[in-house]
């Protein structure tokens, strides 16, 4: 492994295992008023992480070359397992908090695959089109119907921050890849009304952002989660109230030990913690991107840039809003927060970046023939 991997592993290791600690604290009290056992929520989120090490260590033995030729199987996956989870039956899609967004119970989300798929797939037709990337219709505009057909299907679960991030992934990666920016500030300004049109549908998504711009007019129920995330954050100051200390956990602040964990960080850690997590996701990013400029082909180039922004811009909008810098939206925090599947995903996310950024050299004895020379 090159250092820049070695650094890597080395980040993802100090986050998982802080995660778990606060991931504890967060919950315990949580799982004892639901009449579980105080680390009912920590031994599940090991077993995340016993999966995790495993798909960790796959994505870091396969050649990351090989996903070019499965970007489409992964990517018709993805699309037939969102549509499933809105069509299929409760006993097999469960409607969770008023979303369906699960199979099998709550062991798989698709839409957290989804992110892999995106990124394999636009990386894949980047550099399969080349020059054809900076023309309009037969350059930009199959990238906008599949993902637009993934970012519908999100919608549908509802999960409108998910399907941001597949819009933002598609965006980035046609940026680094050549793509005409006047095209995106067309496509853009054509876009807004409908956007505009769908959001209106969406109650709940116009209420957050209500309570985001006028949080003194909003309704109780809406900005009551930003309220309590911001005084959890507030009574940690510098350096926090202690570990296991905090207050909010006892049933003021929903989801503590999920959707708004970087909450728990700040009351129990202070300023100090939340700034720690911010300097090690920008680290993350660092060595992610210097993966990137040193990989071996264009397409693990934009493959690198892509895991790495879809793991730090994750982690860095779950802290903006936690501490009241965006709208309140269901992104948890990387290697931090409860969730399986994102746990997982993560770390083989991680794994691939490691495979990226290891060298690979073939050996071959002084007198022996190279079977894998080309001859002259």
């Amino acid at each position: 492994m090159g250092p820049e991997a070695q650094g890597i592993m080395l980040i993802t290791a100090a986050l998982l295992t802080f995660g778990l600690a606060v991931l504890y604290s967060a919950s315990a009290i949580v799982a004892m008023n639901e009449g579980h056992p105080d680390t009912f929520y920590l031994v599940r989120q090991l077993t995340g992480v016993a999966a995790g090490l495993v798909v960790f260590a796959i994505g870091a033995k396969v050649d990351a070359e090989r996903f070019r030729g499965w970007a489409w199987p992964l990517m018709w996956i993805t699309i037939i397992t969102m549509f499933a989870t809105i069509v299929l039956p409760v006993s097999i899609a469960p409607r969770i908090n008023g979303s369906k967004r699960f199979l099998i119970g709550s062991s798989f989300q698709p839409s957290e695959w989804g992110k892999l798929a995106v990124v394999i797939w636009v990386s894949m037709l980047i550099v399969k089109k080349g020059d054809g990337l900076r023309r309009l219709t037969k350059g930009l505009v199959p990238f906008l119907v599949v993902i637009g057909v993934l970012d519908v299907l999100a919608a549908l679960e509802p999960d409108l921050s998910v399907a941001m991030l597949y819009t933002l992934l598609m965006a980035l990666l046609l940026y680094v890849g050549g793509a005409r920016m006047s095209h995106f500030v067309a496509l853009g300004a054509l876009a807004i009304p409908l956007l505009w049109t769908r959001i209106e549908k969406l109650q709940y998504a116009l209420l957050r952002l209500s309570s985001f711009f006028n949080p003194g007019d909003a309704p109780a129920r809406v900005s009551y989660q930003l309220q309590q995330s911001l005084v959890a954050v507030g009574s940690g100051r510098m350096f926090g109230v202690g570990f296991g200390e905090g207050r909010q956990q006892y049933g003021f602040l929903p989801y503590p030990y999920s959707d708004f964990i970087a909450s728990n960080v700040g009351e129990e850690w202070g300023f100090l913690g939340i700034a720690a997590i911010t300097l090690a996701f920008g680290a993350y990013a660092l060595l992610g991107f210097r993966i990137a400029r040193q990989a071996r082909s264009p397409f693990l180039q934009l493959v690198a840039v892509g895991l790495t922004f879809t793991t730090v811009l994750t982690a860095y909008l779950h802290i903006g809003v936690v501490i009241g810098l965006l709208p309140t939206t269901g992104l948890t925090l990387p290697f931090v927060s409860y969730g399986r599947s994102n746990l997982v995903l993560s770390l083989f996310l991680t794994g691939m970046l490691v495979n990226i950024g290891s060298g690979k050299e073939r050996v071959v004895p002084v007198n022996a023939t190279d079977p894998l020379a080309v001859a002259a």
